[in-house]
């Protein structure tokens, strides 16, 4: 009798017999299936440390490399080898202080001997020393992610605050200031005004944040007008950033010679002067702030004249063309690369805030000289950059199409949103 007809003959019908055994595979699939993934090994600094024994050691004021090494056990003959296998890449003598050496350990060995070494010079970047069969010394660049955040905020106290406020940082406030500096007096910014950033953000080991990238476009609702700035490359290198127009947001004056501060006394032909007690003409425009802050030249030219008076304390003044000049009075002091007949780019730091001359506080007075004639510079109708090239109008207007509804719907949002 075979086993089919012996389990029949018990009375388990063979379709039975074969449900169960189907039921019996299944089962048992089932069952390894649910057995758990392997353990992902553990990385750090390139190196599978799981195994390993990890401890650290912060550098001390007046410490030596070969110092640490002694603490940790690595002989002077391996000392020696890692300064001339490794001289080209890492110098032991420039260590910081308060950095961190990382060093990892066989256990599987009774003494425990160092097969890895780490110095972590920054965020970017660390040197690895392998002592481990033959010996290396590398410096390694760890991967950046970029990552794009759009961010919205409305105006109520200050740019930089409300940024800050709304989740965004100092460097970003900075680059959006730099961004608009050629079209928005940040000093004049009202309730209700609002900004829509789109911008990338820079990380290391997947949540350490390294800095910001680039900002790819904006928009800076300022006193019921739209300021849109988008980002136009070209293999990767930018080209400038434009309104949809295709006029540059760059223009031949930036609105102000400091970021972020206060108009303490604006141009008036009829101010009493606080220190002199009369009433005398104030040719400029008084941006106060603390001592130090750096003071940047609104335009490109050549430095004309540099010194010190009694009544302007240490100034620069800069000739920018034929027609327009400008002067920075009441300085710290001036920058030691500047003097007459140095060329200086927008932007370039001429000097720094103080309170020299004839001044009540730290501030810098700008004046702004038009065909020889003294003019306030927040009246004046300024000269704008060059348009967009015409190679480069396609390739704008394809960007602002797929961007301008994403800005529409952002900044209806945010508006929204205002008390």
């Amino acid at each position: 009798m075979n086993w089919v007809k012996a389990f029949y003959f018990i009375g388990i019908p063979c379709f039975l017999l074969h449900a169960c055994a189907t039921d019996a595979v299944q089962t048992a699939d089932v069952g390894s299936s649910e057995k758990e993934p392997p353990k992902k090994p553990k990385i750090e600094f390139g190196l599978v440390v799981d195994s390993l024994e990890h401890s650290t050691h912060s550098i001390r004021f007046g410490e030596t490399f070969s110092g640490i090494l002694d603490a940790a056990g690595v002989d002077r003959q391996t000392q020696f080898r890692i300064q001339s296998k490794g001289s080209e890449v890492f110098d032991p003598a420039r260590i910081q202080e308060g950095k961190t050496v990382h060093f990892y350990r066989s256990v599987d060995d009774s003494l425990k001997p160092v097969l890895h070494m780490v110095y972590a010079e920054n965020a970017l970047s660390y040197v690895r020393i392998d002592l481990k069969d033959s010996l290396l010394v590398q410096r390694i660049q760890k991967e950046v992610q970029v990552r794009e955040r759009i961010l919205s905020t409305s105006i109520r106290s200050s740019l930089y605050e409300d940024l800050l406020k709304d989740g965004g940082s100092v460097d970003l406030a900075l680059k959006v200031a730099d961004l608009y500096a050629w079209s928005i007096d940040f000093f004049r910014l009202q309730k209700g005004d609002a900004l829509v950033v789109a911008y990338d953000e820079r990380f290391v080991d997947d949540s350490v944040r390294v800095g910001l990238g680039n900002i790819r476009f904006a928009r800076f609702r300022h006193a019921d007008k739209n300021f849109d700035a988008y980002r136009l490359e070209s293999d990767g290198r930018l080209i400038d950033y434009y309104d949809e127009e295709g006029r540059s947001l760059r223009k031949a004056f930036l609105k102000s010679p400091l970021d972020f501060f206060r108009i303490s006394s604006r141009f008036n032909r009829r101010r009493f002067h606080p220190v002199l007690k009369r009433v005398k003409p104030h040719l400029g425009t008084d941006y106060a702030a603390p001592t130090g802050t750096p003071i940047r030249t609104t335009a490109d030219g050549v430095i004309s004249k540099t010194g010190y008076t009694r009544g302007n304390g240490n100034y620069v003044k800069v000739r920018h063309n034929g027609t327009y000049s400008t002067q920075y009075l009441h300085m710290s002091k001036i920058k030691k690369s500047i003097r007459q007949g140095i060329a200086v780019t927008q932007g370039d730091v001429i000097g720094y805030v103080g309170s020299t001359g004839l001044a009540t506080g730290p501030h810098v007075c700008y004046r702004f000289w038009k065909n020889g004639r003294q003019v306030d510079p927040l009246k004046e109708k300024l000269p704008e950059a060059k348009t967009i090239e015409e190679v480069y109008k396609e390739p704008l207007q394809l960007l602002c199409d797929s961007v301008r509804p994403q800005l529409d719907r952002l900044m209806e949002e945010e508006m929204t949103r205002l008390p």
